[in-house]
């Protein structure tokens, strides 16, 4: 229950680390596009985690954290081109780029669990 608590309070904290991101970007057509897009993903891989709490069944449950993995996923995907992009400075972004990585490995055992269970529930 504890890790539980901790992953939903690092997927809020992430997506606060996102909205702070997306609001410095350049306002121009690439930086708007990108923060768009970040935006959409880095905040939603929390919300579907939140929601996964109240899945109806094993197979919901495991189904909407699937969908908060491929959400990190994107999200780790635009940080990434920000940075190769030379829009955010390397430097910038390794705490979140961490972060990111860390979230996806917990998310990516998290429903490996949850499918087996699934299957065997």
């Amino acid at each position: 229950m504890e890790e539980r608590r901790n992953l939903n309070e690092r997927l809020l904290e992430y997506g606060a680390r996102i909205i702070k991101l997306v609001e410095s970007l350049p306002k121009t057509l690439v930086g708007r596009r990108i923060g768009d897009q970040l935006l959409r993903s880095g905040t939603s891989a929390g919300a579907n985690y939140e929601e996964a709490q109240g899945a109806e069944s094993r197979d919901d449950f495991a189904h909407k954290l699937q969908i908060a993995l491929k959400e990190l996923r994107e999200s780790n995907y635009w940080l990434r081109l920000l940075v190769k992009a030379e829009k955010v400075p390397p430097e910038r972004m390794t705490g979140l780029l961490d972060e990111s990585n860390q979230l996806r490995a917990m998310l990516s055992k998290a429903v490996a669990t949850a499918k087996g269970k699934a299957k065997r529930g």
